[in-house]
Formats: C-alpha cells, structure tokens, sequence
C-alpha cells in the first residue's frame, strides 16, 4: 500500500441510477438503427433500436449487472436490455470514470447468491485513492501496455483463423477424386436415439445412465460430459447405448449444428444417443471410420450436406436419412484409406501443437492484463520517476484532499 493514497468506498465515488426509463420498448433491432442497446454482460450490445426517448446520454458511465458485478464502461449514448442492472455515474465532477472502472475490474465479488449486490454489497467494498494527476498517469500506462497487449492477442486470433483454414486445406486434398461411393453401401446400421424428459443436471457417474444432448458432437470430437441424467423411473433403452467406434452425426436443429460430424473414439458406459442424432455403424471390411469422419468433416463434403438440408427456418432444419444415405464420400480400398488417416493425422498433430500453444498464450495474455491492474491498484505500476514527475505537476493535489472535496460535492452528478 502507498502512503500517500487514501482509503475510500466505491459509493464515494460513484452513485447509481436505476435503468427503468432506458429499458428499449421493443426488441426487434436492425443494424441499420442508431442507438446501441446494451447488457453489462460479455455480449454488450444486444442490437440496435430506432427508439428516440429513453436515451442514457450523462457520459462516461458505467454499466453495472447487479447479479453477476460484471461491468462495462461506456462513453456513447445507448438503452438498455432489462433492468438487472445499475447505470454507474460520478458523484463529483472530480471522479475519473475511466480510473473507477479499471479499478472495478480487479474488485470482482462472488455472486453465486442470487441477489442485487450494488446497494448491499459492491458499494461499500474499500478501495485506495491516489491523487488525481496520478490516476490520470496510471491510466496512461494501462492503456498502453493494454494497447501492446491487445496487438498481441490480435495477431495470435489471425493465427487461429489460419489454422482453421490450414485444416481444411489438408482434408480439402488428402481424398481421392476418382471414385465415390454412396453412405448407404458403408454402413451396416443407421438409427436415431431416444429423447425423454431428463434431470437438467450431467452425468459423470459411469453406473448412472444418461442421455448425449446433441452439444456432445463436435467436429471430430466426442465430448461424453454433454449429456442429461436419465431418471431412475424411467428404463433405459440399451439398444441406443452408444460405443466405441459409432459415428455419430446431428440430424436436426439451427442450420450451424445439423450435419456435425465425430467418431466415438472412447465411449463411457450407459450413455444413450438422442433422438436427433445419428448412429451410423459401419462396415469395417470397406470403410475405415477415421477415414469416413475426416471425409463427411471434409469442405467439399460439407457443402454438399449444407444443400442436403431441409426446413423453412434456420433454427429449425432436418438432414433426412433417405437423403443422407445418399450421399456419395471419396473412396478407395480399406488399405489406401488407413494410409490416407496416416497422413492426415501427421500434418494435422502439427496444427494441433501449434494451436494448443496459440490457446496458452491467449490465457497468459489475459492474465497478463489482470496484472497490469492487480500492479496499478497495489501503486506498483508507475516507477518512482513516474511517480515523482506527477508530484511535481502545476495541478498536483493530494489524495486525502481529492476525496475531501468529492466527498463535499457528493450527489453533484456532473458529467466527466
């Protein structure tokens, strides 16, 4: 702690207006409209209205959820999506906003309590106040090493996005062109699974039946934690238990999740496919089912899917299993398609190091960033050159006289 800094509560610095009279009339937003409606929420903005009262336009402000103290900081006029917030404004036209909230950042509470925590809790959390001219050259430094930080994470996302196109690249043309072969002469079973009303809770338990929810298939990836718990009055039907080797591919749902493709490469017991996936088991004398999911996960192949699908609204869609089983797939002898795997998986295990780096780094990053503030609010982030040069400013007032005349000026809402 810094001597020279004073000890304070967020509600010395901030007062709260209730969000009632901002909350948009109507939610069918357009891009083309012009005021921004917003959550504190990772989403931010919501959409767009063409509402003209009800505008929020005393800025900057802070935008508070006030069940999950997650916060936004907001410098353009805007409505808001409901009510289960709190509009952060000055209570002094001496508050730097833009320090408040850098600050709440680093002052997260835990809100696993369903309850409003600004009034009863968040306000009153104890901070430390620096001088002003402080504040402004703590920003200053945020920013910046945010600035370097963000160029950083912005060339590791590209980096990610050429990945993803490398993958397709090399399934694009590790496939044979000259000869196809329709699904139906691949596979020896096709069923779809069972959809009862479950327990909304996942099952980890391998002696507790479960059902897959269709979240479990991704492409080219099984994930067995995505499932609901069948109840115990209710007898499981065991002839959809899915195993070891089943392909397994969405057959209905929003358009960006019908066609998904994966092969059970482990599969727990007493876990039971659903009603809008397909289980394919194949014919393993010509068809080698890592050949046949790197195929139907294919661009090529996924395009042909894409026309495949049926239904008149894109939350909505069906991949029929008449058309589906007609589908034709690159093929080749059971021999040819096990190298072809061999090769797929030697250029792709390069991707896959190179991503789960890129992953790391993007967690370091982020972490990084809650440093740089952890530093600034511990007074450690300016070095004593920095610190001294802001002392000797024209404008330099002390901490406990900053908080003194905010406090003698509280519930003067002035714009920053």
């Amino acid at each position: 702690m810094r001597e020279d800094w004073i000890e304070c509560s967020f509600e010395d610095l901030l007062a709260y207006e209730q969000p009632i009279k901002y909350i948009v009339e109507s939610t069918k937003y357009h891009d083309d409209y012009e005021t921004p409606v917003l959550t504190a929420g990772k989403s931010f903005i919501k959409g767009y209205t063409n509402e003209t009262s009800g505008i929020f336009d005393n800025l900057p402000t802070i935008i508070f959820d006030d069940f999950t103290t997650a916060s936004q900081f907001v410098n353009f006029k805007f409505k808001v999506k409901s009510s289960a917030m709190k509009i952060l404004v000055p209570t002094s036209k001496l508050v730097n906003m833009t320090f408040a909230f850098y600050y709440m950042q680093v002052n997260r509470v835990r809100s696993d309590t369903h309850k409003r925590y600004w009034i009863s809790v968040y306000a009153k959390k104890k901070i430390l106040l620096p001088a002003l001219v402080e504040q402004k050259a703590i920003i200053f430094k945020i920013e910046q090493l945010f600035s370097e930080l963000d160029s950083g994470i912005a060339n590791l996302k590209k980096a990610q996005r050429q990945l993803v196109v490398y993958r397709q690249s090399v399934l694009s043309s590790s496939f044979p062109k000259r000869q196809k072969k329709e699904i139906s002469k691949l596979v020896d079973n096709l069923s779809q699974g069972w959809s009862p009303k479950c327990i909304n809770q996942k099952s980890t338990d391998n002696n507790q039946w479960a059902v897959i929810k269709t979240s479990a298939i991704q492409s080219g990836r099984f994930i067995e934690f995505e499932n609901k718990i069948l109840p115990d009055t209710l007898e499981p039907r065991e002839q959809h238990e899915i195993k070891k080797g089943d392909i397994l591919i969405t057959r209905a749902g929003p358009r960006v999740r019908v066609g998904i493709c994966c092969l059970v490469r482990e599969a727990r017991p007493k876990l039971i496919n659903c009603d809008k996936v397909y289980r394919l088991e194949l014919h393993n004398k010509l068809v080698d089912a890592e050949y046949f999911e790197y195929a139907l996960n294919s661009p090529e192949i996924l395009r042909e899917i894409e026309a495949m699908k049926s239904g008149s609204n894109d939350s909505g869609l069906n991949l029929t299993q008449k058309v589906f089983l007609k589908l034709q797939i690159p093929f080749t002898s059971i021999e040819e398609q096990k190298q072809i795997v061999q090769e797929i998986e030697s250029r792709l295990s390069v991707c896959d190091k190179v991503e789960e780096t890129i992953k790391n780094s993007l967690l370091k990053a982020e972490a990084l960033r809650q440093s740089i503030l952890k530093k600034a609010f511990e007074g450690k982030l300016l070095t004593p050159q920095e610190i001294e040069k802001c002392k000797q400013a024209s404008d330099w007032e002390s901490a406990e006289k900053l908080l003194e005349r905010i406090k003698s000026s509280k519930n003067e809402v002035v714009n920053n």
